[in-house]
């Protein structure tokens, strides 16, 4: 079995400040919740049978899990490649099965403090009408490529979302947003919960099993994308099939998801 995980910071266990994301302040402390919670993802993975785990650091600068405290059976992406994968960099369709850790609500959710869609100088990105999430723009990569999403740790309506999108997707809420704050278990309980659900959803499992995991492709997609500065989107409108339909919005829409998030590499 062959596991892909890719890891986020500001859906960990505690985490409710912008200060807490970055070089300085409590960092130090979530750059580690954010390996441990990475780390016991890939012991649940290979406690199901996993032989070969890649993970990709996918916050801010790619460089913040601290590799020594994996497990040494596991490869480590780090950086960014520049290429339109971003936060899936190394998925392709040999894997098995997509694990997400850490991810957090959408932009102009109330599930998160840091709620947000990639960058925060937009208000939002829409896919066919729906506020998406980094969760669902890379959870629909996944389903281009026809490997499974198995499980998600992140904050609790995030969750909610994830599963109402697909029930068998198993969860882990590791923080429940109270508008600007959070609520959380202690961390060694989430921690815990991560390994056993990890472990739960991939043991005895075959390709065959996970075909219910699979995320449904949407045949078309129109992606909206509203800007908090106007003229950010007005120069967006310049990029190749998109079109302003409002000072601050642009819309773009292709029937390969390829091309879209070749768009929003550009445009996000």
């Amino acid at each position: 079995m062959k596991v892909y995980i890719s890891a986020d910071i500001e859906g960990v266990n505690g985490i409710v400040s912008w200060l807490e994301t970055e070089r300085g302040d409590d960092y130090e402390y979530f750059r580690k919740q954010m390996t441990e919670e990475v780390k016991r993802a890939c012991i649940g993975a290979h406690k199901a049978g996993a032989k070969e785990i890649l993970v990709k650091d996918a916050h801010d600068t790619a460089r913040n899990i601290i590799f020594k405290d994996l497990p040494e059976y596991v490869k480590l992406h780090r950086g960014w490649e520049g290429g339109p994968c971003s936060m899936m960099a190394g998925l392709d369709n040999t894997f098995d099965a997509v694990i997400f850790v850490g991810y957090h609500s959408p932009s102009r959710s109330d599930g998160n403090p840091l709620s947000h869609t990639m960058n925060t100088r937009l208000h939002h990105v829409k896919i066919n009408g729906e506020i998406a999430s980094e969760f669902l723009i890379n959870a629909l990569y996944a389903a281009y490529l026809e490997v499974p999403v198995v499980f998600l740790s992140g904050d609790l309506k995030l969750t909610k979302a994830v599963q109402k999108l697909n029930p068998n997707i198993e969860v882990v809420a590791t923080k429940e947003g109270r508008h600007g704050a959070v609520v959380s278990k202690h961390p060694n309980v989430t921690n815990q919960e991560i390994e056993e659900k990890v472990e739960k959803v991939l043991k005895g499992k075959k390709e065959e099993d996970l075909f219910s995991n699979l995320i449904e492709l949407p045949f078309n997609f129109k992606i909206e994308i509203q800007y908090k500065n106007f003229n950010d989107a007005y120069k967006a409108s310049f990029y190749p099939g998109a079109k302003l339909v409002k000072d601050d919005i642009i819309e773009y829409e292709t029937k390969d998801y390829y091309d879209a998030l070749v768009m929003m590499k550009f445009l996000l």
